[in-house]
């Protein structure tokens, strides 16, 4: 089977001739990874059966000063070193958070899809024909990540809590944005796009983010309409969601999610054997190799007995994405990144 083929099949639910691989990386761990594959595509060498398209950005930035860079959004980072835990660009000027009534959202310079051009996403698409091409990321919409970034956690939370008029018109102005955007990509792709990847954190360590009315009220018809959209355009919706979101799982397939990515075997209700009893055939998952304590803490043979488990149950039958539960982390040995993949691929040697 070529990638695709191996892709869709498995999301068709059905077994492929092997489960299908991705990967997530931190900048740290892609570096060491390129030293250890000695300048060999670390995709090909891992397995990975996926490839991204993107369109060229050609709007403006504010250019960046002081150790700060912007985003197209306007909000500017610093990166901050954490240590072991590795260096992350963390916002510190939030412009977002300074507009207070619906005058200031109006005239606020948002960016556009016409700041990007989709000339060359049915080329991109083509050169990675043998693949399954994704287009989109964790990042949109992303409402509670991607609008704190420039307004602050706190206040889009209260934004939500307390529907505010403003901050439920900054939301939107990000969610329309990133429609567009995806309407854009998918069309200009011709058809030749297989997965939409979409992102929004619904759930953290103890259980859901928000509240049913919360989801249903402000989350459901914003991120379904993605979905509805993927359909659209022949493609698979993907959602990336850290946390406990097994309580969400039932609206997700209501909503006609195809993939709920960056599965999370660490909270009290992700047990993976149960969560994929409870949406085998109705919704695929894509992670489940722990990035909190089997990859970082766990010895080889835990790393081997986790990707074994989940190749040997969860991946029978179809609707299974191996992958770690999320980007592998700067203090995770090498050999345990290697025994993941030698498992699943059973083609990566520790020697390559």
């Amino acid at each position: 089977m070529t990638p695709k083929e191996r892709v869709l099949c498995s999301l068709d639910w059905r077994e492929p001739d092997r489960v299908p691989i991705q990967t997530y990386l931190t900048p740290e761990v892609k570096t060491m990874l390129e030293a250890h594959f000695a300048g060999k595509d670390i995709l090909e060498c891992l397995g990975v059966d996926f490839r991204s398209v993107a369109p060229g950005y050609r709007g403006k930035i504010r250019e960046s000063h002081d150790g700060i860079t912007y985003d197209m959004w306007g909000a500017g980072y610093r990166k901050v070193e954490h240590g072991q835990a590795g260096t992350y660009d963390e916002a510190v000027v939030l412009p977002l958070a300074d507009l207070k009534t619906m005058d200031d959202v109006e005239n606020y310079p948002w960016p556009t899809s016409d700041d990007f051009d989709f000339s060359g996403l049915a080329e991109q698409c083509n050169r990675y024909g043998d693949y399954a091409i994704c287009f989109g990321d964790a990042g949109m919409p992303d409402i509670v990540n991607g609008v704190s970034r420039g307004r602050g956690m706190e206040q889009v939370l209260m934004d939500i809590a307390l529907r505010d008029e403003v901050g439920l018109a900054v939301i939107d102005k990000r969610v329309d944005f990133y429609y567009e955007y995806a309407r854009r990509g998918l069309e200009a792709a011709g058809g030749k796009i297989d997965i939409l990847c979409l992102g929004e954190d619904c759930g953290n360590q103890n259980g859901r983010m928000v509240s049913p009315r919360d989801f249903d009220e402000i989350f459901r018809p914003r991120l379904g309409k993605f979905y509805d959209l993927a359909h659209e355009f022949g493609a698979k919706a993907m959602m990336h969601s850290c946390g406990d979101t097994h309580d969400i799982m039932p609206t997700f397939i209501d909503m006609g999610l195809d993939i709920l990515d960056a599965m999370q075997p660490e909270p009290a209700g992700m047990n993976p054997e149960t969560i994929r009893a409870a949406c085998r055939g109705k919704l695929a998952f894509c992670g489940l190799i722990s990035t909190q304590q089997t990859l970082p803490y766990g010895t080889v043979e835990d790393c081997r007995a986790e990707a074994r488990h989940r190749l040997d149950v969860i991946a029978k039958g179809g609707g299974y994405i191996f992958s770690p539960a999320h980007c592998i982390q700067p203090d995770t040995p090498l050999e345990n990144i290697l025994a993941i993949y030698q498992e699943a691929l059973k083609a990566v040697s520790a020697s390559a």
